[in-house]
């Protein structure tokens, strides 16, 4: 093999490698997902900014200063054009059933019976949401009291 085969061969590969082990490698049809996951990758960093901003029952939509769980999810995706409505009892009926088997970033997940928690869906078990002292945080959704009472998911990318 020549030379500069070689070098176009090792290049092929390491791009490959590249685009394979930081999940951006897309066959056909497959890029209205890379589409919906990179919107989930905005919305999840956007929220991301609020992290340890208070929580306040019943703050109001659109404020930043404080976040009940549905006011965080309703901003969160209103910043990257997705309107929610505002409480998570309505947000559980908008989009499409997810099982919760088949979660992707960027699904709102619903807690309690009646639902009335909401957060969202960052990916390897984690949520992203605001509740107590504690403010807006990451918790681990197959852990205690948030597997336990988990009730549904929609997505709505």
């Amino acid at each position: 093999m020549k030379r500069t085969s070689k070098k176009l061969w090792m290049g092929i590969c390491f791009t490959m490698t590249l685009a394979l082990s930081a999940g951006s490698f897309v066959i056909g049809p497959a890029t209205t997902h890379a589409a919906s996951a990179s919107k989930a990758d905005r919305i999840i960093s956007k929220g991301s900014q609020y992290m340890g901003v208070r929580y306040q029952h019943g703050a109001p939509a659109g404020s930043t200063s404080s976040f009940d769980c549905s006011s965080f999810t309703q901003y969160v995706f209103a910043q990257n054009g997705i309107k929610l409505p505002r409480s998570s009892r309505q947000q559980s009926t908008v989009g499409t059933f997810v099982p919760r088997s088949q979660l992707k970033k960027g699904d709102l997940v619903f807690f309690y019976a009646p639902i009335h928690h909401v957060a969202i869906y960052m990916g390897n078990g984690k949520i992203l949401h605001t509740y107590g002292k504690g403010g807006v945080t990451v918790t681990d959704l197959n852990s205690g009291w948030w597997s336990r009472n988990y009730t549904t998911a929609r997505r709505v990318l």
